[in-house]
């Protein structure tokens, strides 16, 4: 009698973790749809900085100014469907597999937090995951973020003299016609181009939750983590992980967009051509409004995930209740 109680709280403490660990992936996968909406010009500007040579970048007023002037407001948005789209896909999957590794974690070691060694693991185990099962999304969105076509013919500065021409330059690509193209012109593996930065860039998620878990396990001490404390939290712990990750971003999404040669050209290789041809600059073009957009989206992030989570923690409690 007593071996199946125990089966049985085994069981329910089963289904429990996995009711919250889609309760933290829904939520994060929320977080990060309102985060990004709020946030996705800064995105625009950054990624076309980053596929930009050198001699053709500007200020990112100016930049703004110049794709207003081309597309209209509507350029600031470029790609933003997939977007959406990729960020709800990428942390539902990073937060769901975060939450199991962190469990694993937690039953092994049986100790309530993880320790740094541990979050990192997880962090590692869940941005893998994430990378490879969500990079074509990545690769559309990028074609779509940079137009770099209309770039090219744009590198005079000049505008359209027609306005037939100007609608023309400005339209816009859909995702799934984008995806086509990608897959007619380059092949379908051609949707996991990056896939090795990208798996470097699993650092980024590690060191932003590290640092994030570090700095909440010291507010934890003094009172209870709230929506404004997570806001500062995961602001500042995305603004180390990026900055420090940054050259291998632009290497990404520089690959996301190679055409001829360059199609086939590895990470390190990549590395040495920007420098070589932009200098160590070339590395860090658009960091300004990324590192803006990566904070202000995390810290958004964390605090409607949060705010998300107990949402769903109370609804759960008030079936339980009924039940």
């Amino acid at each position: 009698m007593s071996d199946r109680s125990s089966e049985q709280s085994k069981a329910q403490e089963v289904v429990e973790q996995q009711s919250d660990n889609f309760a933290h992936a829904f939520a994060g996968a929320g977080g990060g749809l309102l985060s990004m909406a709020l946030t996705y010009p800064l995105i625009t500007l950054s990624t076309r900085a980053q596929v930009e040579k050198k001699k053709a970048q500007t200020g990112t007023f100016a930049a703004a100014k110049r794709i207003v002037d081309r597309e209209g407001i509507v350029g600031l948005y470029a790609g933003m469907e997939s977007a959406l789209f990729g960020m709800f896909v990428t942390n539902f999957v990073y937060y769901y597999w975060y939450e199991f590794s962190r469990a694993f974690f937690q039953r092994s070691s049986k100790k309530s937090q993880l320790s740094t060694l541990e979050s990192m693991a997880a962090g590692a185990l869940a941005g893998s995951a994430t990378v490879l099962l969500t990079n074509p999304i990545w690769v559309v969105n990028t074609r779509m973020t940079a137009r770099k076509e209309d770039s090219s013919e744009d590198d005079d500065n000049t505008l359209p003299t027609s306005e037939g021409e100007k609608r023309t330059k400005a339209s816009k690509p859909s995702t799934i016609g984008t995806l086509m193209k990608i897959i007619k012109d380059d092949g379908p593996m051609r949707l996991f181009a990056g896939v090795l930065p990208a798996l470097v860039l699993v650092l980024n998620p590690i060191l932003q939750y590290t640092v994030y878990e570090r700095l909440k396990q010291l507010v934890e001490k003094r009172k209870k983590v709230g929506a404004v404390d997570s806001f500062v939290m995961g602001a500042l712990g995305k603004l180390v992980a990026t900055s420090i990750t940054y050259p291998y971003i632009t290497v990404k999404s520089r690959a996301h967009v190679a055409t001829g040669k360059d199609k086939s050209e590895g990470m390190v290789n990549s590395l040495r051509r920007i420098v070589r041809e932009d200098g160590i600059s070339g590395l860090y073009g658009g960091i300004g409004p990324k590192v803006t957009q990566s904070a202000i989206t995390a810290a958004f992030l964390f605090a409607f995930k949060d705010m998300l989570y107990e949402m769903s923690v109370k609804a759960r409690k008030k079936v339980v209740q009924k039940v």
